[in-house]
């Protein structure tokens, strides 16, 4: 085990020492390699592919390790993170090889901060093996200095993202320097209209994306486990992580509206070449991947209230939440205009049909979206006072300020999403704001009332974890899958929109793949990069069962009791 250990922290530091030295002599490379070439081709599937796969690959990778820290029940796939050096060390070799002029100018933009993110990568490796490893010698009074690793990492994770995003968004929405492309002010091109919004964006949709990883691995665990004791401890932690993912998703979409409005404020021809161009097809997609991961995790927790005592008087309103949810779907994922032939558009007076016309437009999308988080909140609700009976006396009064709470946020929403139709597009736009606040809201006011009026309940049963239908763990592998897919669709849209520039506006990408690639080429390519991220997975929980199984080998009959404990502990 000490040596498995010593190789895989040799490992680490090899690569990453690598990388500190190809970032030190990179800049001088790529500027004489730039007096000669622009490009250079990667053999058979060209250097576009080539950067896009593995860089897709990377960031998979990279969005789970700074997810993890957030539970600490899946410390054990820690390991992961030698995976996200060697394909961060892989993707800055194939990015300084292939496009040296590109590199040679961003990295005299953003020279000093590699350093600083270098330096960051160390103390948070550093803090992270000092809180894994140090979980026994930091227990009992040393506690909270095993608690404060665990904060100090995430706060080292999160400023490693805040500096690689300033990289990508400068792309996007390049801010401190001036006309001719030269540097005026290095915080006012970290400090970009996008960085923020995608600094958040980024963080919420880590803490989903690692949430769905751990639900899927403990599905996977679930699946093969042969004891009740197993089943039960992996059952547990499908639902940790999905709770996690599910409590992350729902403020998700607001974050995104943020981020659309920083992109249509710093230029409305890339804000309407994202969501009215050709990108705009893109979004069916995008609603149609949003509506499985809504209608699966609520799938989830109905399956979930299976196992909970107490929880059939819930179960009548299940069938009243699935319609809404369902025809919230139906609307986020109708066109705003179909590919009809000349015939069909003549037969219906125009290219926009009389009905669904009216609920392709935002103002629908808007409200049906909204309607779907409040309806997820509250089967969510549902779940969580299953087998639970208030003992307060103002317990109805509590219940019906809570229920006006949820009308009143329905109805916000609504009447601004019907509003929105009789207003023009700039003012519309303005709206989603007050739908957004009265969901966040409704969410906030409700769980203040819910906490302390559930505090001290009456229980009718403990939850028999390891007792749910096996198609529920399906679901968690569905939920993962899905959301894979997804980040890789939304990283496309975000860099598409910046169409033939490679820094928009400022350097002009002349290569011969200067061509946006068309939605199916991008969803194959999407495919196949998360196929090849999930065998990696796949292959990362193969070799973590060959650990667990070494272990009980070694301890024999006392492996069992360690695994319970870990397992309470998580």
């Amino acid at each position: 085990m000490v040596t498995r250990q010593r190789d895989a922290r040799f490992h680490f530091f090899l690569f990453a020492a690598a990388i500190l030295a190809l970032l030190s002599a990179a800049p001088a490379l790529a500027q004489e390699a730039g007096k000669e070439v622009a490009y250079r081709a990667f053999p058979l599937i060209g250097s576009r592919l080539a950067v896009w796969a593995v860089a897709q690959i990377h960031l998979n990778f990279a969005a789970f390790i700074l997810g993890v820290p957030v539970f600490a029940v899946i410390i054990e796939i820690m390991g992961w993170r030698t995976s996200t050096a060697l394909l961060g060390g892989l993707f800055l070799f194939i990015l300084v090889g292939f496009y040296p002029k590109f590199w040679s100018y961003m990295s005299g933009i953003f020279y000093s901060t590699f350093w600083v993110y270098g330096i960051l990568f160390f103390l948070e490796t550093f803090t992270v093996y000092l809180w894994y490893y140090g979980w026994e010698w930091l227990s009992g009074a040393k506690k909270w200095i095993h608690v404060c690793l665990g904060v100090l990492s995430n706060l080292f994770g999160t400023a490693i993202l805040f500096v690689a995003n300033a990289w990508v968004t400068f792309m996007v929405s390049p801010g401190g320097i001036d006309e001719a492309g030269n540097l005026k002010s290095l915080w006012g091109a970290i400090n970009n209209f996008t960085w923020m919004p995608i600094n958040i964006h980024r963080i919420i949709a880590n803490i989903v994306f690692g949430g769905t990883i751990a639900a899927a691995y403990a599905a996977f665990r679930f699946l093969s486990a042969s004891s009740d004791e197993e089943r039960a401890r992996y059952d547990w932690m499908g639902y940790i992580g999905n709770f996690v993912a599910i409590s992350a998703f729902i403020v998700l979409p607001f974050a995104g509206y943020w981020l659309g409005r920083e992109i249509y404020a710093f230029n409305q021809t890339m804000g309407i070449t994202m969501m009215g161009g050709f990108l705009s097809w893109l979004w069916i997609i995008q609603a149609i991947l949003i509506g499985v991961l809504f209608i699966g995790s609520n799938y989830y927790l109905w399956l979930g209230m299976e196992r909970i005592p107490g929880s059939e008087r819930y179960r009548k309103y299940i069938p009243y939440l699935l319609m809404v949810i369902a025809a919230g779907f139906i609307v986020w994922a109708t066109p705003r205009s179909m590919v009809i032939t000349l015939q069909e558009a003549r037969a219906m007076g125009g290219t926009h049909h009389p009905l669904l016309g009216l609920l392709g437009v935002m103002s629908a999308k808007n409200t049906a979206v909204n309607l779907m988080i409040l309806t997820t909140f509250l089967s969510f609700l549902l779940y969580r006072r299953a087998n639970r009976i208030s003992t307060k006396p103002w317990v109805g009064t509590g219940m019906a300020a809570q229920w006006a709470t949820f009308g009143l946020a329905a109805a916000v929403v609504t009447f601004f999403g019907v509003y929105g139709y009789f207003v023009e597009s700039i003012v519309r736009i303005g709206f989603s704001v007050y739908q957004v606040l009265s969901v966040l809201g409704a969410i906030v006011l409700v769980m203040a009332i819910d906490i302390p009026m559930f505090r001290g309940a009456r229980s009718t049963g403990t939850i028999r974890w390891g007792q749910i239908a096996p198609r529920s763990q399906y679901i968690l592998i569905l939920l993962a899958v899905t959301f894979t897919w997804l980040m890789g669709l939304m990283g496309f849209a975000r860099s598409a929109i910046r169409q033939h520039w490679h820094v928009y506006g400022v350097i002009r990408d002349t290569s011969p793949d200067a061509v946006t690639p068309a939605l199916g080429y991008a969803a194959n390519v999407i495919t196949l990069v998360t196929i090849v991220f999930l065998l990696l997975v796949m292959f990362i929980f193969w070799l973590g069962g060959l650990g667990e199984k070494g272990k009980e080998k070694t301890h024999g009959a006392v492996a069992p009791a360690v695994a319970a404990g870990s397992g309470d502990r998580k």
